[in-house]
């Protein structure tokens, strides 16, 4: 039986039931939803109206609060055995461009009463910058090169605050999330648009992370992550860029786009493009394996796109 020194012990049998509260329930918090369906009492935060019907259809609980807003989230304290923080950040915020005030807004309320058991906060590999194609463990020091990058280790730094008040805080990096049914989740748009990607000598290492997969690691970091641990929720893949760009085109019997320098790129792609094609790392996920025991169903993007390729 529980006992009344934890969350749930102290509670009425009818409220020992765990929840999760999912924070920015978009693609891949719905993917989780529907691992957990049955298994959890499944909240979700949202701040459009307009959503309500859907969550409530994929089994969640929906609440009304913003986290623009930090006095909409008191209402979240204590409500959850478990959290998922899903959400971006907001975009630049003037002077302090480098802050995520959502997170920091969302942990402050979060504290406010008993905290839950955990807190998974969904990162990027963006916080490492340019590797130079190295192989990256967890324990690399952040280097961010980008404002968005930035207000993601400001992100973990508030989550790290959280995890010293009694909640087992844990941080998944992670890297490009495909998959077949994800709008925009494969590069089947960038090849029909015919794209330019860099040529072999200026490419870049990209790492991936199927949706389904990362769903399974979000699920499985909310009841084996270590306290202030971070893991790499990535894929097993060794791809460049472009190699990946033409490996869809052929899955999907389509021209390989068109190889350029990277001078000649930075004159012909946008910037948030151009930016992605700056950093080159390869991300080691021996944590996600050892210790969230998670067994890749899509272990490469080779297969997690042959998976979905008649969509």
């Amino acid at each position: 039986m529980p006992s009344i020194a934890t969350p749930l012990g102290a509670l009425p049998a009818r409220f020992r039931r765990e929840r999760l509260l999912v924070v920015g329930c978009g693609d891949v918090g719905l993917r989780v939803a529907g691992q957990l369906r049955g298994r959890v009492r499944l909240l979700a935060v949202t701040s459009t109206p307009e959503r309500v019907p859907a969550l409530r259809q994929a089994g969640l609980t929906p609440l009304q609060a913003d986290l623009d807003h930090a006095a909409t989230l008191r209402r979240l304290a204590g409500l959850a055995t478990r959290v998922l923080h899903l959400a971006p950040p907001a975009r630049d915020d003037g002077a302090q461009w480098w802050r995520d005030r959502r997170t920091t807004a969302l942990v402050r309320a979060l504290a406010l009463r008993s905290p839950a058991a955990s807190l998974i906060y969904g990162s990027t590999s963006g916080v490492y910058g340019d590797c130079g194609g190295a192989w990256v463990r967890e324990s690399r020091p952040v280097r961010p090169d980008t404002p968005r990058a930035h207000r993601r280790v400001d992100a973990e730094r508030a989550v790290r605050w959280l995890g010293r008040t009694g909640v087992r805080a844990s941080i998944l990096r992670i890297p490009g999330i495909y998959a077949s049914d994800r709008a925009g989740g494969t590069p089947r748009e960038r090849l029909q648009r015919g794209t330019p990607v860099l040529r072999r000598e200026d490419d870049v290492y990209t790492n991936h992370i199927h949706a389904d997969d990362l769903a399974r690691a979000c699920v499985a970091a909310l009841w084996r992550g270590r306290p202030q641990r971070v893991v790499h929720a990535s894929d097993d893949s060794d791809i460049l860029m472009g190699d990946y760009i033409d490996l869809a085109a052929d899955l999907y019997g389509m021209a390989r786009p068109p190889r350029v320098a990277r001078a000649d790129a930075q004159q012909q792609l946008p910037l948030q493009l151009l930016s992605f094609m700056g950093e080159s790392r390869r991300l080691d996920n021996g944590r996600l394996k050892r210790e969230l025991r998670v067994r890749l169903q899509h272990p490469t993007v080779a297969q997690g796109l042959s998976t979905g390729r008649a969509a």
